[in-house]
This record gives C-alpha cells, structure tokens and sequence, in this order.
C-alpha cells in the first residue's frame, strides 16, 4: 500500500514521498509570496533545506531564511524573528523543521500583528481571545522529524527566561494551513534524533489514550498512532532509509498532536521544568520518564493499558506486558534508563516538584498530580528505580 494520502484532518495535510515538490504551489495557493522560512541553525545548513529554499526561489517566490533559534527556544528568539519577518516584508511563514523550527515559525506568524506581549497569549483560560486574529499570518508546516506532530498544533512553546519556565502559547488560527509531510525530509535524521522525537509521538499518543475524559475519537486515534510506532520506531532508528517506517512514524506523530487535545499528563509536566532547567531534548526526557509515569499511575489506567496491550498484540496482555515492552523498546533505541543517566542532577528536585504541578499538562494526569506525586516520580526516574 503506497503511503500517499490527502487528509483534512485537523488540518490540510499532503502526505507522501516527494510532495515537498508541490511547497511553492501551495504557497501561492495561500497567497504567500514572500514566505519567511523558519528553522533552526542546523538545519539551515542542511541539503534538504538548501534544496527547499532554491526551488522556491526558482518558482519566482521572495522566501527568506531566518534561523537563529535554539534548541528549547527563548523569547529573544522570537524577538529575532519578528525582526526578520518586518525587514523583510513577509506574508507568510513556512515553519521548517522539527519542534523548534515549526514552533517558533507559528509564533513569528502569530505574533507579526499583535501588539500585547507574548505572554499574554499563554494557554490560561481564555487568552486566546485577547489576540487579534485579523492579523495572524499564513502558516504553512513542513515538519522534518517525526515527534512533535506541531504541525497539527494550535500551540507553540517556548520558555520564559525570567522564571526558567516553558510557557505555551495558545490560539486556534495557530494552526498551519497547509502541512507538507514528506517522509523523505525525515531521511537525514541521526539516529539518536529519531529515537527521541519517535518517542515524543509515543508519549503524545499514550497520555492522550490514558488522560481522564470522555474523547473516543482522541482515544482511538492514540490507539493506532501507537501501533504505528511499535511497527515503524525500530526500524527508522537503525535502517534510516526505510522510507515506509519514516512514513508511519510522521503518521503516528501528526496522530499524537492530535490526540493530545484531549490532555497529557505526568510524563509532561516533569519534561516540561526538567527541560527549561536543564536543556535537554524534549522527546529523551518523555522517554526516560516513561516508565516510572506509568507505574505511578498504574491504579488509575491498568484496564485501559491492558485493552491497549491486546490491540499492540502483545504478549500475555496485561499491564506488566505493556511496560516490559516500553523498557525493550527504550534499550532497543538507545534511551538513557535514569535522569541521571540524561544529564540531570538531582540538586533541583524540589523545584522541579514545584514546577511540575502547575504545569498545564499535569491536570491531564490519571491520578491528581501532587507536589509528592511529582517528587516521587522524579525520584524513582532520577536513580533508575521500578
């Protein structure tokens, strides 16, 4: 079965080998003409990226590059991009890249005609509504790597300096307009890439399915998001080049964005403070957390991941069967067992603790997240202890 498909789900995506061809037409289709390609310094560099900016070039558009972002963006590079959007002259963005360049190209396209700070967009009840959304840009989403699924997003982080916090903007014209998913943009990741923002997707996808709330089509969409991953993830780690398991792994993480709406959970509102404090991948530290998220929240989701496990076609279905297949494929594609083990110290525990519960991906935990809770969790995760 050829991996090519037209979907209008959330929004309009182009999915299949090769339709990276079809960017300028679909640039013009939303009456961009001079785009601002949004992506990070080292994917700038990058074949696929020269190669994208000199086809569009080529078919007559005035694009421009701007790339001066970090790898967990900060407002001074929002700052930058909004320089370079008005010097310029832009009328669109093409957020490139994985979840710092598709990020911040949806934040330059969001915040190019407010007037308000960003922070006054955060995701908190209604602030979305404080935004003039007359002036929101043109967004159109290439996504290169297969984890975030932002290019299905109405939201974009970013992290607040001032109080070492990432920080989610929030609004519903947010959303990309038209997504280009081309597996073959996904070629060129390092497997350690692959093996982060791969379980990223699978992050997404299960603390969705195990968030509290009525949401069957969240939940189903999860469910197979995850079997994508548990067919696909391996294999785009140690054979680069298949291209139907890069397919489905940018598949299964456009599925966990979307199915998020529903709520995440623990694993996110540690990543989050452990993220902003010690700068590591976002997708790792969902992976390294994993485990220990789960079995905290065993009392609360045991005959949910048991229905799960019969449909992954696991083992003796069951809880542990679920688990002990999260701890092989974490081994199987290089994920660190412990905290410790990614970089992080323990001297920032209580912080961290502190800053988990308010996060806003903690309401969506199967069992309240309490200050306690998220110690306990960081604790096991930190010294590697089921």
């Amino acid at each position: 079965m050829s991996l090519t498909g037209n979907w209008n789900y959330p929004t309009s995506i182009r999915f299949g080998v090769g339709r990276i061809a079809e960017l300028a037409e679909v640039c013009r289709s939303q009456g961009i003409l001079r785009p601002l390609l949004v992506t990070d310094s080292g994917l700038a560099r990058a074949p696929i990226t020269t190669a994208t900016l000199d086809a569009l070039r080529a078919d007559g558009l005035a694009v421009a590059l701007f790339c001066d972002l970090k790898p967990n963006p900060v407002e001074a590079n929002l700052a930058g991009g909004l320089d370079a959007w008005r010097a310029g002259k832009h009328d669109g963005v093409i957020a490139f890249g994985g979840g710092s360049g598709l990020d911040m190209g949806k934040l330059i396209a969001f915040m190019s005609g407010q007037t308000r700070p960003v922070w006054d967009f955060e995701d908190i009840g209604d602030y979305w509504t404080r935004a003039d959304e007359s002036r929101i840009a043109p967004i159109i989403a290439v996504p290169t790597t297969a984890g975030t699924g932002s290019e299905v997003g109405r939201a974009a982080v970013i992290i607040d300096e001032a109080s070492h916090t990432k920080r989610i903007i929030f609004h519903p014209k947010m959303m990309p307009r038209v997504v280009i998913s081309d597996p073959a943009m996904t070629v060129g990741m390092p497997a350690k890439v692959t093996a982060g923002t791969g379980m990223d997707a699978l992050a997404h996808c299960l603390e969705a399915y195990c968030a509290p709330g009525f949401h069957p089509m969240a939940d189903g969409i999860a469910v197979e998001g995850m079997r994508l991953v548990t067919n696909a993830l391996v294999r785009a780690v140690h054979t680069p080049s298949d291209l139907d398991a890069r397919g489905q792994m940018l598949a299964a993480a456009a599925m966990g964005a979307t199915a998020f709406q529903k709520g995440l959970g623990g694993m996110h509102a540690l990543a989050h403070p452990i993220g902003a404090l010690y700068d590591t991948h976002h997708g790792m530290t969902n992976a390294t957390l994993m485990p220990y998220v789960l079995k905290f929240n065993r009392p609360a989701i045991e005959e949910r991941i048991t229905r799960l496990a019969a449909y992954l076609r696991l083992p003796s279905p069951g809880f542990d069967s679920f688990l002990a297949f999260v701890l092989k494929l974490r081994k199987d594609i290089g994920v660190p067992h412990s905290l410790f083990e990614l970089g992080v110290d323990d001297k920032q525990a209580d912080l961290i603790a502190d800053m988990a519960v308010v996060d806003p991906s903690a309401g969506g935990n199967p069992l309240p997240m309490t200050r306690a809770g998220a110690a306990e969790i960081f604790d096991a995760a930190f010294h590697g202890r089921l």
